[in-house]
């Protein structure tokens, strides 16, 4: 059996989690995630803890059969402690400002871009520090909003404007007056 598919889940006491046919629902402290279930693959949910099975040996039911376990997890993580992201912005005059569910950021364009927020994402903003903390209770949700933010306007190799992961290393090119 997979690894990962064959460890059990976990269930905090705080959490509320229903199976239907194709979905998945854990409730929790942090909210609500649902998660759409592959078909051939039972999930049982008994003491507190649930189990995935799967229905073949094939590479492919492997895969999904650790596949859909990280994503359930991910779930019950999600709605009792939640996922953090930290976006850092560079660059002279690049800024951002936070009005209601809506992000306006100044990124060196003519114009200001605006991004809206998905409901289940919260975010903070640190002025002083030029950074952007990102809070939600679905994972994927939180990855893709980030995703979005940052290619806004990528890192740029040469000086190191732009959008940046706290954790991302970049790699700086060196120029013209480098290569002589």
């Amino acid at each position: 059996m997979s690894r990962i598919g064959k460890m059990p889940i976990a269930v905090p006491a705080n959490v509320k989690v229903r199976i239907d046919e194709l979905s998945f629902t854990a409730e929790g402290p942090k909210g609500s995630v649902t998660q759409t279930l592959i078909p051939g693959f039972p999930v049982k949910f008994e003491d507190g803890v649930v189990r995935v099975g799967r229905p073949g040996d094939s590479g492919s039911d492997r895969a999904k059969h650790g596949l859909l376990r990280a994503l359930l997890a991910n779930a019950v993580n999600g709605v009792t402690t939640g996922f953090t992201r930290t976006l850092e912005i560079t660059g002279v005059g690049y800024k951002a400002e936070v009005k209601g569910n809506e992000l306006h950021f100044a990124l060196g364009y003519s114009h200001p871009v605006v991004y809206r927020l998905p409901k289940s994402v919260e975010v903070d903003y640190d002025a002083k520090a030029n950074r952007l903390t990102f809070r939600s209770a679905d994972r994927q949700m939180l990855g893709q909003v980030c995703a979005e933010i940052r290619n806004l306007r990528r890192p740029d190799p040469y000086k190191g404007k732009g959008i940046k992961y706290s954790d991302e290393v970049l790699r700086r090119k060196v120029g013209k007056a480098g290569a002589k």
